[in-house]
């Protein structure tokens, strides 16, 4: 397989995950599938990065994200 295959076949598969991440959020339910919607809010996020509180939103959200990552894979039952 050449090069360019391969690094297709990782961009694909990478955006297909990132795509998986806002189907497991809920905000395709949430949203009704509304593309603009869902872009409006990815626009908001990207700004909240940029400005002064960016750090600590990444902060926040990165915890969250691995919470429920934990508890998914734990069925909801971490550990005691």
């Amino acid at each position: 397989m050449r090069t360019w295959q391969v690094e297709r076949r990782k961009r694909t598969r990478h955006l297909i995950e990132l795509g998986g991440l806002v189907v497991k959020a809920g905000i395709v339910e949430l949203t009704n599938d509304d593309r603009a919607t869902i872009y409006g809010a990815l626009l908001w996020i990207a700004a909240k990065l940029q400005s002064p509180e960016g750090e600590q939103a990444r902060e926040l959200w990165a915890e969250k994200g691995k919470d429920a990552f934990v508890v998914e894979q734990y069925g909801g039952q971490e550990d005691e």
